[in-house]
């Protein structure tokens, strides 16, 4: 399962979901959805994550090691 840390992100950059939603051109749902882990983005949507973060991809989102 893809996990992610985007709300430790946010908060690091002081976005709130709906300033983020406007840099990478979705709804404050979408972005929620991500952060409860009930939306996989699409490589388009994950990469704008990044670069809004001047990170890389990984850095955000990950698998989750399963057994």
């Amino acid at each position: 399962m893809m996990k992610n840390n985007l709300k430790v992100e946010r908060a690091i950059k002081n976005f709130t979901q709906e300033d983020l939603a406007k840099q990478v051109g979705v709804s404050r749902q979408t972005i929620n959805a991500i952060e409860l882990n009930k939306y996989i983005p699409s490589t388009t949507l994950a990469l704008k994550i990044a670069r809004t973060f001047e990170k890389k991809i990984e850095d955000i989102f990950f698998l989750e090691e399963t057994d």
